[in-house]
Order: C-alpha cells, then structure tokens, then sequence
C-alpha cells in the first residue's frame, strides 16, 4: 500500500511565512524578506530587538510545509539601546535571579559582544526554558544560547542490586488496593 505526501509548492510556503509574520504584532513586515526553497526557509533582514529575530524564526516554524527555518535576520541594536557586555551580564543575572523557576545556583551566564550563553544543569526542561526566557528580552542582547542540560535528580533503582531489592523497591511505589467500609475499593500506597 502507497500513500501519497502532499507536499506544498515554495511560493505557498512563502506566502503563509510571510502572512504569519504580518500576524505577529512584535513584527514589521518590511523588516524581515523571506525565502523559500525545498521547504526550507531563508529569513533575512535586520531588526532593532533580539525577540524580534526570535519571533520571525517561529513565525516560520509554525507554518505547515517548513521543513527547516535559516535565520540570517541581523540584529541592529539602536545606539540608546547599545549596552556593555558588563551591563548585558548583570542585566541578566538579575533577571533570571527574579524569576522564580529558574534555580540561578545552578546557572553561568556569559556575555560576549551582546551574545548571552547560558550553561549549567537543572532537572526539569521548564527550567531550562525559563532561564532562557528571561533573558531573551533584555535589552542589548543580541542573541542567546541555551546550553543548560537538563539531569533528572530522581534516577531508577540502579542495576546492581539484586532482583529481590528491586521488586521491594518498585513495590513500595505502587499503589495496593484496600477496601473502606462503605465497600468501595480505594487505593493506597504502601
């Protein structure tokens, strides 16, 4: 059995990018041109903010057909809003100190020519989104990289130990009926 792929022609991807990015109303149209060829689409342009960028590259992966998103969109920082690496740095160690789902003792930040990389390890991926997040918006930045790994804290009971310790292990986590005195069936843990 053959199933056939609709695959959308370059111009009608072209056209719903550039409608998404019309849509978006932290974008100007005029700032941003767009490409389109084997699904793959070529933003190019300048911007005065680095969420501006961030915006037009998800406007582009939000239509149907995008296989991949290039974004050579420059950002062109006005001079009020040019900043010193210094400046950017402290900017963004007191944003993510402010938010509350980031553990910032886990988090470096680094700052080069308005470029911020964030690196570290936390345990949950809304985390490590969320430390990007908050510096995303800040002003001067000029990009971010988010290199934060995420390493679960919670780890299975490990390998090593006998068949025996395991059961007991995984038995103390689930659930075992019980019956209450009305009848009805209930669970609890052990």
């Amino acid at each position: 059995m053959t199933t056939a792929v609709a695959t959308r022609s370059d111009e009608a991807i072209q056209q719903d990018v550039m409608a998404e990015i019309r849509w978006d109303a932290r974008l100007q149209p005029n700032e941003i041109g767009v490409a389109a060829k084997d699904g793959i689409v070529t933003l190019t342009g300048s911007v005065d903010t680095f969420v501006k960028k961030w915006a037009a590259e998800r406007a582009g992966q939000r239509v149907r057909g995008v296989r991949a998103v290039a974004n050579d969109v420059d950002v062109r920082l006005p001079s009020s809003a040019e900043r010193s690496d210094v400046d950017v740095a402290a900017a963004a160690t007191r944003s993510l100190e402010w938010d509350a789902l980031v553990p910032t003792d886990r988090i470096e930040v680094t700052v080069s020519k308005g470029w911020i990389t964030l690196r570290g390890e936390v345990e949950w991926e809304y985390q490590r989104r969320a430390a990007e997040r908050a510096v995303r918006g800040l002003s001067g930045v000029r990009g971010a990289t988010n290199l934060i790994a995420v390493r679960p804290r919670v780890q299975p009971a490990p390998r090593s130990c006998s068949a025996g310790s395991r059961r007991r292990w995984y038995a103390a986590w689930r659930p075992t009926p019980a019956t209450s005195r009305s009848g009805s069936r209930v669970a609890r843990s052990r």
